[in-house]
């Protein structure tokens, strides 16, 4: 009896010591499984073993999202970005010429002014125009117009009230220099509505010492300044 019980107690043993065996070795086996993430477009898989391999056709490389159509910055063109256009033009000339002047005891008058010159834009280098001055003193105010033309385009220029000619000496003859500034007024060509302001420095000779007389003067006038146009 004794016997038989023994040995089914060996048997259940065993079968104990089998299943630990079996169990341990799932246990290990479970331990030693890995899990991976695959991917193929937007579907995601997770495959877990002890050697994980994505099915055909996935990756284990997460797709970059691609950026929304608003995040995507605009691309810049010329319907988006209007051109800018240069419309401002500096300017230096000087001119030299003939002026034609009737001076008294109380004014002195340039009935014409024509003149040569290197206008340094657009071959502008012909000058013509026409003054007054009332002096009182050695030094008085100016009064004149004039037109800077050449290579198809002009612009009309007006002295400002800065403008004024000095006299080098009290009388006749003696030289008179002129400063201030000419005004842009309009133009023509390249230079359609031009605006603009230009310093005036120049100087001319009265010869006679007679008031009233007539005389042919040169003159000589530099222009510098920043031409605008629309």
């Amino acid at each position: 009896m004794n016997s038989i019980q023994n040995s089914k107690a060996r048997k259940f043993a065993v079968v104990i010591a089998t299943l630990s065996l079996v169990l341990g070795g799932v246990s290990s086996a479970s331990a030693a499984n890995k899990t991976i993430t695959c991917y193929k477009g937007t579907v995601v898989k997770k495959v877990t073993a002890a050697k994980p391999k994505c099915p055909t056709g996935y990756t284990t490389t997460k797709p970059v999202a691609k950026p929304t159509a608003s995040a995507t910055a605009k691309p810049t063109t010329a319907a988006t970005t209007p051109a800018v256009a240069s419309n401002k033009f500096a300017f230096n000339g000087t001119y030299k010429g003939k002026m034609s002047i009737i001076w008294s005891d109380y004014d002195v008058r340039a009935t014409s002014v024509s003149g040569d010159g290197n206008g340094a834009i657009f071959g502008m280098d012909s000058l013509s125009g026409s003054g007054s001055s009332a002096p009182s003193t050695q030094c008085a105010g100016l009064d004149g117009v004039g037109v800077i033309s050449g290579g198809s385009s002009s612009i009309k220029v007006t002295f400002d009230t800065s403008a004024k000619v000095c006299a080098e000496d009290g009388a006749a003859p003696t030289t008179i220099n002129i400063t201030g500034f000419a005004v842009v007024n309009s133009g023509t060509g390249k230079f359609a509505g031009a605006t603009g302001k230009l310093k005036a420095v120049g100087y001319f000779n009265i010869k006679s010492a007679v008031a009233g007389a007539s005389e042919s003067s040169v003159l000589t006038i530099t222009l510098t300044g920043e031409i605008t146009t629309k």
